[in-house]
């Protein structure tokens, strides 16, 4: 039977149709646009499993449309969790980030993993080798960057992320961009160093909105996941239908 996942973001909404642990379907929209999504999901359906992960609030006619799709699991503090989670303040964490951590957990099982999203934030999100969530780091995204430099001065221009840039910068703009994507590159790396520290061979784990842009550009070896937090929703999912 299918089941279906749907990461409710700050900016985008991703929903995803797995059959067992494969991801068949995925579907975006901005999550403005969220109700756009009901459409095809439906005629997707029906469900075995429906599990919602959401940052931001939605509208209750939307999650009870969900509801008559399929069984519902809506992702909270309280959710039944394949690994153990030891964040201080559970009901603060990003469902995202937990969701993540799972789908990492599940990808490299017995090995210490250290997920990275980068999107409106950059997060880091550590997973030990015996499966404990510890935590993990969030740091502004590229294009949050830009958009302080723009509103917390009186005279740089708001810029656009550009793979092309230079170090030095020889001008305003080429400083920006030297500053903003070679800085978050340099931050990255050096996240990872300070992560591995105490957890020998750690994996890591890119995935997000910008994970292109880190991809071939980091350093340390990495393992690209495009829909990491879609599987770590499959994965909750499937726990919680176990118990």
């Amino acid at each position: 039977m299918k089941k279906l996942a749907l990461d409710v973001g700050n900016t985008l909404v991703k929903a995803g149709v797995f059959e067992g642990k494969q991801l068949r379907t995925v579907w975006t929209e901005r999550t403005a646009e969220h109700t756009k999504l009901l459409m095809p999901i439906l005629k997707e359906g029906p469900y075995a499993g429906i599990i919602l992960s959401a940052v931001t609030g939605l509208d209750r006619a939307f999650s009870d449309t969900l509801q008559e799709a399929g069984r519902l699991v809506i992702l909270d503090e309280a959710t039944l969790l394949p690994l153990r989670n030891l964040y201080q303040t559970p009901a603060t964490l990003g469902r995202d980030r937990l969701a993540a951590a799972v789908g990492a957990r599940a990808l490299f099982p017995g090995r210490a993993v250290l997920v990275i999203v980068a999107g409106t934030c950059i997060t880091y999100d550590l997973v030990t080798a015996r499966g404990e969530y510890l935590g993990g780091s969030i740091a502004p995204g590229i294009r949050m960057r830009f958009q302080a430099l723009n509103t917390f001065t009186g005279q740089l221009p708001l810029l656009e992320p550009d793979l092309q840039f230079s170090l030095p910068g020889t001008n305003t703009r080429d400083s920006i961009l030297s500053g903003v994507m070679q800085g978050v590159l340099l931050e990255t790396d050096a996240m990872i160093a300070r992560y591995g520290e105490g957890n020998p061979g750690l994996q890591v784990v890119l995935s997000g909105g910008d994970a292109d842009f880190f991809e071939n550009r980091l350093k340390n070896s990495i393992f690209a996941s495009p829909n990491i937090v879609l599987k770590g929703l499959n994965e909750i999912l499937d726990y919680h239908a176990e118990r």
